[in-house]
């Protein structure tokens, strides 16, 4: 498929895009090298100090993101459509309930959390039935529970309902 295919204005630009993401990159960078610099950068007589290493690491990603930012405003006609509508539509049903799902995990727990999030992806995306979504919305958190929690000895998080249950 051709870029043409997409027509004008059928969604944000490439070069939108781009240039919104080396901006937030850089807002990051500069978050990081502010921070460094409260920590301190410099040398002391233990050696580096606790910013030294983060400042340097924030100087290299703005550096990066600055030559992204130059070479997306060189390169990329303005008239290219990064994605059209439709399919940011189909990216936001899966990072709208996925952010939802990490959302509300240290209140509810990783267990029933994941079952509704399964559930969910199952009936909304996947059109499936009622049984097979309740046994692998129910059988996957239960494998998981005797995977970590009992062979392997790690706690996941938990909310009130699987603390009552006994989890």
């Amino acid at each position: 498929m051709s870029d043409n295919a997409h027509g004008a204005g059928a969604g944000p630009s490439h070069r939108a895009v781009e240039t919104g993401v080396a901006i937030a990159i850089a807002i990051f960078a500069a978050v990081v090298i502010g921070g460094s610099i409260q920590a301190g950068i410099g040398w002391g007589v233990e050696g580096p100090k606790a910013g030294f290493f983060p400042f340097y690491v924030g100087l290299a990603i703005l550096g990066s993101s600055v030559v992204n930012l130059v070479n997306v405003r060189a390169e990329v006609a303005p008239e290219k459509v990064f994605a059209d509508w439709g399919q940011l539509r189909q990216v936001l049903a899966v990072v709208i309930p996925t952010a939802v799902y990490v959302a509300v995990m240290p209140w509810v727990g990783i267990y029933i959390s994941s079952a509704v999030l399964i559930a969910f992806f199952m009936k909304r995306l996947g059109n499936y039935g009622w049984p097979l979504i309740a046994s692998i919305a129910i059988g996957i958190p239960l494998v998981t529970f005797v995977v970590f929690e009992r062979w392997f000895l790690v706690p996941l998080p938990k909310g009130p309902v699987e603390y009552w249950l006994g989890f």
